[in-house]
Parts: C-alpha cells; structure tokens; sequence
C-alpha cells in the first residue's frame, strides 16, 4: 500500500517557476516508479514526467527542458521542479506511482494515485 499526498501548486505568471513535491508513505520511493500527470480543463489527463526506480526519467516533449523530476530518499518525497511555466501548463497535477516492473508511465499501469495539486499560470 502506497498513499501519496501532493503539494505546491499555486497562482504563478508565465515565465514563472513551482515545485510540486509528493510526500509518499507505506514504501520508499526508490523502490517503484513514480509519474506525474497533469489534467488541464477540457482536455484528457497526460504525462508529464516519470522517474524508475532505477533513477531513469522521462519526460513528454511538451515540457522537456523545462521541468525536473526528482527524489529525496530521506524524505521519501518525490519532486517537480518546473520553470518557463506557460499558460498551457495550467492543470491539475497528480502524482502516481507503478509497483510493476518496466513501467511505460501510462496511466493504466499507476497503481497509486495522489488526490491532485492545482498550478494556475496566468498570461
């Protein structure tokens, strides 16, 4: 069992930067993958980044350059940094994580998911 509860979202103007971060508990987060999504108003929800457990990433081509997915083993608390926020990154974020093995971060293999941060980046 694993439960994941998000935070830092927030009002930001374009140009602008928020870390998200997603405090996990039940297992370390270096032992499964975790993903964060996001769902924009009117359209369907999508990924955004991903880490292994093994620390590989990946990101979607909308928002690589510019957002970071990282972890702290301490913390058990995985993060997104993201920068150069756009207008088109307003959504809500979730965090997810898969316990499968060789995930491909769609959101059908998330095992997990948190309840949802709301980052609103104004023009």
């Amino acid at each position: 069992q694993v439960h994941l509860v998000e935070s830092g979202g927030g009002l930001v103007q374009a140009g602008g930067s928020l870390m998200l971060s997603c405090a996990a508990s039940g297992r370390t987060v270096s032992s499964y993958a975790t993903a964060w999504f996001r769902h924009a108003p009117g359209k369907e929800r999508e990924f955004a980044a991903g880490m292994r457990s093994g620390g590989s990433t990946r990101y979607a081509d909308s928002v690589k350059g510019r957002f970071t997915i990282s972890r702290d083993y301490g913390k058990n608390t995985v993060y997104l940094q993201m920068n150069s926020l756009k207008p088109e990154d307003t959504g809500v974020y979730y965090c997810a994580a898969d316990l499968g093995y060789n995930t491909n971060f769609s959101p059908g293999r998330m095992d997990y998911w948190g309840k949802g941060t709301l980052v609103t980046v104004s023009s």
